[in-house]
């Protein structure tokens, strides 16, 4: 995807050509040399052979880092990101070229360890420094960036609107303290992108696009500004600008982007206009610019009111956002964070899964609560069934919220945000479907819940003590006076080897929300 040099893309998102800057795609870099570095600080292994070309290309962006890294310290101004950026680019380049018409020549090169070790942590530096910039004002973070390189060899970046996206992968990045987390949620609830009658979020800010009449209108400011528009229009040459009948200016209608503008005023050089071409054309490519906005350009998000666009809830989305804040609430627990902001953190979680379809009546979701849609438009219900993204999410944030972990190959319980609203009232009955296809019943107790994982029946008990009870299907039991299973027991149950019958989990209840 970043090889091959592709234009920033998601769902409902797909342009930005060639000018977009991913903040969503730097978030999750962060997460992943995160991983990365954890990885190498548990590795024995001292160092490893790589291709000569791939070394070479190494070695010359750690070289870029490290000759700017003074600069993190400040703000980077517009001339020092031109720099760096061409240092990247050209390594980038050199790479590629050399791959693409000599291919690998098949020698290696010895790479430590350390010199990886200190690769990451550069890295991480930059990127760090680069989400501390791109904080706004009102405690969210920007997604989706644009460049401009200007003529003095500097690149200016400017910005898109918020994005529930950016949130979601900031969120993800792991870069955020508990309290930074709030604020970010906090701000969440309190912007554009929430909407109250789904409880939920919108992928972008809504608003109002103009009507077809009110558009390919350029500024009165901008045409008096333009010596060529002038004279144009007092010709009646139509061939760039028109004024209608009530005044108003427009540009050819027959013009489809810039490309097409440039065209046009190459072929005024050969008329009486040519004198003044040298300095009007970027005026006129700005004006062309100002009224259409390509540059800004992020498909069916800024131009639909359907099919993911404005005013839409994007499920999958805010099924990413659960997760992200299930991550974010569970690490506050975990860091025994001040239980007033842990608080709050669970209360974003509750009211976040709260917004989400299966929860729903199918009046408010506007279909059957337990099918996952693509999206909700404004004024319509739920959208496009069918097994969207949003299904892996959702498991992977339920098996959150009931506590079940893996941690060295270990099975662990850790019910840190399972609510004690959620275990039977009353004495029920838990229908499963076990390992060998057979339809099994268990009789659950009051203060109880039930679930199956990897097949095998889970059930949760209120008690005074943290315990594991074990039951085997050859009548053997074991137990454990804590909630982690042994390495050999866990394999059991991933292996779906069909010994162990049931995990009864004695949870004290100071566990529990």
């Amino acid at each position: 995807w970043m090889n091959t040099q592709r234009p920033e893309w998601n769902d409902a998102n797909n342009a930005l050509v060639g000018n977009g800057v991913s903040m969503v795609t730097l978030y999750y870099l962060r997460r992943f040399f995160n991983f990365f570095e954890e990885l190498l600080a548990n590795s024995n292994v001292e160092e490893v052979e790589i291709s000569n070309e791939v070394y070479d290309f190494f070695t010359s962006v750690l070289y870029t880092l490290e000759n700017n890294k003074n600069l993190l310290s400040d703000f980077i101004n517009d001339t020092d990101k031109k720099i760096i950026l061409d240092s990247l680019g050209n390594a980038g380049s050199v790479y590629r070229n050399h791959i693409y018409e000599h291919a690998f020549s098949g020698r290696k090169t010895t790479l430590s360890s350390q010199k990886l070790k200190t690769f990451v942590k550069i890295c991480k530096d930059f990127l760090e420094h680069s989400i501390r910039a791109n904080k706004r004002p009102d405690n969210l973070y920007h997604a989706y960036n644009l460049m401009t390189v200007n003529k003095d060899n500097s690149v200016s970046i400017s910005y898109l609107s918020e994005m529930l996206e950016g949130q979601v992968a900031v969120l993800s990045s792991g870069f955020l303290n508990a309290s930074e987390t709030l604020d970010v949620l906090n701000a969440l609830k309190q912007s554009k992108l929430f909407r109250p009658d789904q409880y939920s979020y919108l992928l972008y800010p809504n608003k109002a696009l103009k009507g077809f009449l009110d558009r390919n209108t350029i500024s009165e400011k901008a045409v008096l500004s333009s010596k060529l528009f002038q004279e144009l229009v007092r010709d009646g040459n139509t061939k760039i600008i028109e004024k209608d009948v009530y005044g108003e200016y427009h540009f050819n209608g027959n013009f489809k982007n810039a490309n097409d503008v440039s065209l046009a005023l190459e072929k005024l050089s050969e008329t009486k206009y040519h004198p003044l071409l040298e300095t009007e054309t970027p005026k006129v490519l700005q004006a062309f610019e100002d009224v259409f906005n390509h540059k800004a350009f992020t498909g069916r998000s800024g131009t639909f009111y359907g099919y993911e666009g404005l005013g839409s809830i994007y499920w999958h989305m805010v099924s990413k956002l659960l997760l992200a804040v299930q991550e974010s609430c569970i690490k506050a627990v975990n860091n025994k964070e001040n239980p007033v902001i842990i608080g709050h953190l669970l209360e974003h979680f509750y009211e976040i899964n709260e917004g989400i379809g299966v929860h729903k009546s199918p009046k408010l979701y506007g279909a059957f609560p337990t099918d996952p849609y693509s999206h909700t438009p404004g004024g319509k219900g739920a959208q496009q069934p069918g097994m969207t993204g949003q299904v892996k999410e959702d498991i992977l944030s339920r098996f959150g919220e009931l506590g079940v972990f893996v941690k060295e190959g270990k099975l662990y319980f850790n019910p840190c945000l399972l609510r004690k609203a959620e275990f039977f009232k009353e004495p029920a009955d838990f229908n499963y479907i076990d390992i060998f296809k057979n339809r099994k019943t268990i009789k659950m107790e009051k203060g109880s819940l039930g679930f199956t994982y990897c097949q095998v029946p889970i059930v949760y008990q209120i008690s005074q003590n943290d315990s594991l009870e074990i039951n085997f299907h050859d009548n053997v039991s074991k137990t454990f006076n804590s909630l982690t299973l042994d390495e050999e027991t866990s394999q059991s149950v991933f292996n779906r080897s069909g010994e162990i019958q049931s995990i009864k989990v004695n949870i004290k209840e100071n566990h529990l929300k």
